[in-house]
């Protein structure tokens, strides 16, 4: 067998101790899981992204409030939800908003139709929020921790390679190479997990954020709508 075949990846990979293939297994399944959140994660803040600048488009061109509520519940109770986060947000202020202003037609009270769209809304914002979130923690997560498991496994790797040179008469570079190779991929391995879930985690973080500012935004002025409205 020559030396290249020997330190070969995937000859490197099959001699490897059992606790450091599972460390690289573990190591994979992480980093294709982390790939899935990161595609599923881009086109649903694009889709996010599209979806709340085609409702502002709408919103803001004058339209009657009452259709726009209309088609915004349309989608919604449609088979194929198409309706965006910013839709829903509105729809949530302009139900509530309808719901206290038909229980107190006989006071119109202003203050609680106006306190309750705001409540309804901000109730919204955070279900709206939550959903974009979700899976970043574990990018976060990945990001930060794979580097070390890999390390460990980097670790047991090299303290196996040397106890191996017990047993030889003369230790030599040759007879170690073989087990420190097999030992960094791991550490290759938690590298190829962690860089692209942390650069991940960092760009849909600003890109959520973004997001968020602009439906905190949408929220006081169209509750500001909603009080010159009530008067």
């Amino acid at each position: 067998m020559t030396v290249t075949q020997d330190l070969s990846f995937l000859s490197l990979i099959s001699n490897a101790s059992f606790l450091v293939q599972l460390v690289m297994l573990l190591l994979l399944g992480v980093s294709l899981t982390s790939w899935n959140y990161i595609f599923s994660k881009m086109f649903a803040i694009k889709k996010a992204r599209k979806q709340t600048e085609d409702f502002e488009r709408s919103f803001w061109s004058g339209g009657n409030l009452i259709e726009l509520y209309q088609a915004a519940t349309g989608k919604r109770r449609a088979d194929n939800d198409q309706s965006g986060a910013l839709e829903r947000i509105f729809e949530a202020g302009m139900s509530e908003y309808h719901k206290v202003k038909n229980a107190n037609k006989a006071t119109l009270d202003a203050s609680a139709m106006l306190d309750g769209a705001r409540r309804a809304m901000r109730a919204a914002y955070q279900r709206e929020m939550d959903t974009l979130e979700a899976h970043l923690s574990f990018l976060a997560s990945v990001g930060s921790v794979s580097p070390y498991v890999g390390l460990f496994g980097t670790v047991w790797g090299i303290m196996n390679a040397f106890r191996g040179l017990a047993n030889v008469q003369q230790a030599t570079l040759a007879a170690v190479a073989p087990g420190i190779a097999e030992a960094l991929i791991a550490t290759a391995i938690g590298l190829f997990a962690a860089i692209p879930a942390v650069l991940a985690y960092n760009r849909y973080a600003h890109d959520i954020d973004r997001l968020a500012i602009r439906f905190e935004t949408f929220i006081e002025e169209f509750s500001n709508i909603l009080q010159r409205q009530s008067r």
